[in-house]
């Protein structure tokens, strides 16, 4: 006797991934406290410089970007779904005086995995801090240009 294992079809969450590329394209300090809409209450975050779970302490990060660095706003160049899965790649841009007067640029993506009802239970920011930040900074850059070079002889 052969059992087969039937796979219950994926929850079409299209429209919640458009819900997510519409937050972070319109992130504003006034809006950012929608983060209750977009993630779960238990939501895991995660990038190069925090990892965080509950909403308190994800709101807390959104709020600190724009104490951080002036003018921040994201633009969505792909977006992959697959179930629950989801992939954005995004360009991130800001100001950050004093290290820099002109528009800074950051590349990289995020891995997102929805609950049922598409509410963002994890959240995974993946980008390369040596070259999208620490290289364009003014002593930093310098050291982190230098220790390139070193690396690729």
């Amino acid at each position: 006797m052969t059992t087969q294992h039937q796979q219950s079809p994926a929850a079409d969450h299209s429209s919640h991934v458009s819900e997510l590329v519409r937050f972070f394209e319109t992130l504003t300090q006034d809006n950012a406290a929608q983060v209750a809409a977009i993630y779960a209450a238990d939501a895991r975050f995660k990038d190069p410089f925090n990892e965080v779970q509950g909403l308190e302490a994800i709101q807390h990060l959104f709020a600190h970007m724009f104490k951080q660095v002036k003018d921040p706003r994201f633009k969505i160049t792909a977006t992959v779904a697959q179930g629950e899965q989801v992939f954005l790649t995004w360009d991130f841009f800001f100001r950050m005086p004093p290290f820099s007067a002109g528009e800074q640029c950051i590349r990289g993506a995020t891995h997102f995995h929805l609950a049922e009802d598409g509410r963002v239970l994890y959240h995974r920011d993946y980008w390369d801090a040596a070259e999208e930040l620490y290289e364009k900074l003014p002593l930093v850059g310098l050291f982190m240009r230098g220790l390139k070079c070193v690396a690729r002889q």
